[in-house]
């Protein structure tokens, strides 16, 4: 399974997230525990499978 590392501003965030939704104009990162993280008004700058890296930045 894919699971990847999430950064934000070039600082990691989250880690081994599987899910990624935006949920009332927030972006929710979950991991395969259930465990969730709200990352704000964010946009997605890079998903990289082969370094299991998802890169955000803030709007």
């Amino acid at each position: 399974m894919c699971e990847f590392d999430v950064f934000l501003d070039g600082e990691k965030v989250f880690e081994e997230a599987v899910y990624l939704k935006r949920e009332n104009g927030n972006v929710l990162a979950r991991d395969i525990l259930g465990n969730e993280k709200e990352l704000g008004d964010v946009v997605v700058e890079e998903i990289n499978v082969s370094s299991e890296k998802l890169l955000l930045t803030s709007k």
